[in-house]
């Protein structure tokens, strides 16, 4: 089997593309109970949508970046997740996403993963803010964020729900000036700067 094509290594996390011969994967990530509590889901997919879904996803590549999460200590490296920016070229600001499959989280990697897809954001395309909301209960998330470089800037008060309870969503963000280094893409591009 090929190694998988990795386009911006971490220590521990990589960025390669979003590709549908992992669609089965991806779908399995989405429908894992804690993802679907996380994201406020309450409802599963269906893997024919999925699919589906994947292809609307393939073909509006100008207003998203998606990639799958590797874990490159593993040999060969594994896909363990995926992130997204959705933006808003308007105002070059996104929002962000996440996923990991249950036995990959708790690791650092969705850390790593989150700040790798942060430095693609800001050094290639140029967005100048990159936000998300999480549910207020996912602590272990939002620590996450933040080691990451995403800053707590508020809350949504009663707009999710967490384990049939209603919870508040906290607001994130991350501007470049915030960023925590080292640049992966800098380090790719332009190794002696």
């Amino acid at each position: 089997m090929n190694e998988p094509r990795i386009w911006i290594r971490g220590e521990r996390a990589g960025l390669g593309p979003f590709t549908e011969d992992l669609v089965d994967q991806y779908w399995q990530w989405e429908q894992d109970p804690g993802t679907l509590v996380g994201y406020g889901r309450q409802t599963p997919d269906s893997l024919a949508n999925r699919r589906e879904g994947f292809q609307h996803q393939a073909r509006g590549t100008d207003d998203q970046l998606r990639f799958t999460v590797y874990d490159v200590a593993a040999v060969p490296p594994t896909p363990v997740g995926a992130t997204a920016v959705l933006i808003d070229h308007h105002v070059r600001t996104g929002e962000f996403i996440i996923q990991l499959g249950p036995d990959h989280r708790g690791n650092g990697l969705g850390t790593e993963a989150t700040r790798l897809t942060l430095d693609y954001a800001f050094h290639i395309t140029n967005l100048r803010c990159v936000y998300l909301s999480v549910l207020s209960p996912n602590k272990a998330a939002i620590t996450a964020y933040e080691h990451a470089g995403f800053r707590v800037i508020g809350e949504k008060r009663n707009s999710g729900y967490w384990l049939g309870q209603p919870a508040n969503e906290t607001l994130m963000d991350a501007i470049p000036d915030d960023f925590v280094g080292p640049s992966a893409v800098r380090q790719l591009i332009a190794p002696d700067r």
